[in-house]
């Protein structure tokens, strides 16, 4: 088998939201179509891509570097024992030839919106929902049947007040979450307790509602939010400093007593082994948040589960960043600890299948072949106005 085509668009998933460092004011991502000369059914296998939210799109990335070396390279390359079918590590290191160590960067980005499609193609052409193929290949033969999700959100919104904050958290429930996340950081610690607090009067349980800093603060702020954040044994406290200032993380760990948070923003394995080596965290209760698509996509992110693995932590640990259908395979195939998800802001991209809702704050894996896409009509959608069907 081989690729036919490539077809990458940038797309807009724009909206007035704020995190404590960010506003998503003009926020896009790239789409990915990865067309295969294989056949199923009478039609043509194609595998497709996005990157999660919070980076932008890579257009330039794809179209100028990684695709042309994907699309240039001798088909057999790519494909596995059989020939039939790509091997993601093998396409893996084809679009990484000639590419420095370190540097991560962008490129993490680019290289996981490929890899996301290649998984896409591999689990069709064998018929199976990828969850499937990644239990049966790498992990125990059986998936878990569901996976839990909590719902990220209580970003900062023009004129918000309480008032709106609560309705959005009692909006997460009536869908079926348990388990909610708000943004802090960009109030005064005062004004952010405030918040929590009206939070809590709808969420109702405080191990089920998790604050998230987006890297905000220094450690005597990390420090400070630590210390007023301990009486109320939240879910997690997440990010409070800059994702490689592992002191900062290290400090937070021996401050704070219940879990953090932290990892959506670290692109290797090599990141990963420094922040297990310095950053403090804890095995016992600790959660690590690397999103697969953001760090050169599965293939690096089963390294990172290694590093994991040689340290004593477990992949329960591990609750990905992004909110989609990729990580959702990935942490129902590999046995993760859970899974992002992304109810209100950044359609049609995050989110899951139609036919799956959310359910006790969990959400099963559908029966669709390939990571379930097709399964989900919205963001169908925007890949056939965007790249042709």
């Amino acid at each position: 088998m081989k690729l036919t085509d490539a077809r990458e668009q940038r797309v807009s998933i724009a909206s007035e939201i704020e995190n404590a460092f960010i506003s998503f004011a003009s926020m896009d991502v790239s789409v990915l179509a990865l067309e295969t000369d294989v056949t199923i059914g009478g039609r043509k296998v194609i595998g497709y891509g996005f990157n999660s939210n919070g980076r932008y799109a890579q257009s330039g990335l794809l179209r100028e570097r990684f695709l042309p070396r994907l699309m240039e390279a001798d088909p057999t390359s790519l494909c596995d024992e059989t020939g039939r079918n790509l091997d993601p590590f093998r396409v893996w290191d084809t679009v990484m030839k000639n590419e420095k160590p370190g540097g991560h960067g962008e490129r993490s980005v680019a290289v996981g919106i490929i890899d996301m499609a290649v998984w896409d193609i591999v689990a069709k052409i064998e018929g199976k929902p990828l969850a499937v193929l990644l239990a049966e290949r790498y992990g125990d033969g059986t998936p878990d049947p569901t996976v839990s999700v909590y719902a990220a959100g209580g970003y900062y919104y023009p004129q918000e007040d309480h008032r709106s904050l609560q309705e959005e958290m009692r909006n997460y429930l009536d869908a079926g979450y348990t388990a909610t996340k708000m943004k802090i950081g960009a109030a005064p610690l005062e004004g952010d307790l405030r918040r929590i607090d009206a939070a809590l009067e709808v969420v109702g349980n405080n191990a089920c509602l998790a604050v998230d800093a987006n890297g905000r603060f220094d450690t005597e702020t990390a420090l400070a939010y630590a210390r007023g954040l301990n009486p109320y044994q939240l879910k997690w406290y997440e990010e409070a400093g800059d994702p490689l200032d592992y002191e900062v993380q290290r400090r937070v760990c021996e401050t704070y007593a219940g879990s953090t948070a932290t990892g959506e923003n670290l692109f290797s394995h090599q990141d990963v082994r420094n922040l297990l080596r310095y950053g403090g965290m804890r095995a016992d209760r600790d959660v690590l948040q690397m999103d697969p698509v953001l760090s050169y996509g599965l293939v690096e992110y089963m390294r990172m589960l290694e590093e994991l693995k040689i340290r004593g932590f477990s992949p329960r640990n591990c609750v990905p960043h992004g909110g989609h259908q990729f990580a959702l395979n990935i942490c129902a195939g590999l046995k993760l600890g859970g899974n992002e998800s992304y109810p209100k802001v950044f359609a049609p991209f995050g989110g899951f299948a139609d036919s799956t809702p959310i359910e006790q704050g969990r959400v099963a894996i559908p029966d669709a072949i390939g990571i379930g896409f097709e399964d989900k009509r919205n963001l169908m959608q925007v890949f056939d106005q965007s790249l042709g069907k």
